[in-house]
């Protein structure tokens, strides 16, 4: 059975295809084409671009993507740098990830709602503070019973002239 690269090579020679009209159909750059088509699977950074740009490529020259996709995952296999997936996380968790990590799964919902209670709460507090407030520094509060006393002098304002 002929390799992956050599199956996508024979299929676009077959459809008179050169490879940057591969590459224009593709939006696969040339360089890529090339090395698909080589079996230099070492240019591309993961195995998910290898994948991707095989899948597309012989979706254009109308192979079975999934058969070609088998291959070329048992090909991949016998390679040092994709036989296994990159591991997802390198370093050890921190706490400060940790909090994150709780911050991103809080439902914003509730939390906004929760929010929204806790500044209702505090303004009344604040409200009822000032209420009582106002109301123990009331000059009129403490003043004595006051007695209406009429004057006697019978003074009174002199009326505008006309």
């Amino acid at each position: 059975m002929s390799t992956v690269s050599e199956q996508l090579r024979l299929a676009r020679e077959a459809s008179q295809l050169t490879i940057e009209q591969v590459a224009e159909a593709t939006k696969i750059r040339t360089d890529r084409v090339r090395a698909l088509e080589a079996g230099q699977y070492e240019s591309f950074s993961a195995t998910i671009y290898i994948r991707g740009s095989v899948k597309n490529y012989a979706k254009l020259l109308k192979l079975d993507e999934a058969r070609l996709l088998a291959a070329l995952d048992a090909e991949l296999k016998g390679t040092e740098k994709f036989s296994e997936p990159p591991p997802l996380v390198e370093t050890k968790k921190t706490f400060l990830d940790s909090l994150i990590l709780l911050w991103t799964q809080l439902h914003w919902q509730l939390g906004i709602a929760g929010i929204a209670i806790l500044i209702l709460l505090a303004l009344a507090g604040v409200g009822t503070w000032a209420w009582r407030h106002h109301r123990a520094n009331d000059p009129l509060k403490n003043l004595p019973p006051a007695v209406y006393q009429a004057t006697t002098t019978g003074d009174t304002l002199p009326l505008p002239k006309k």
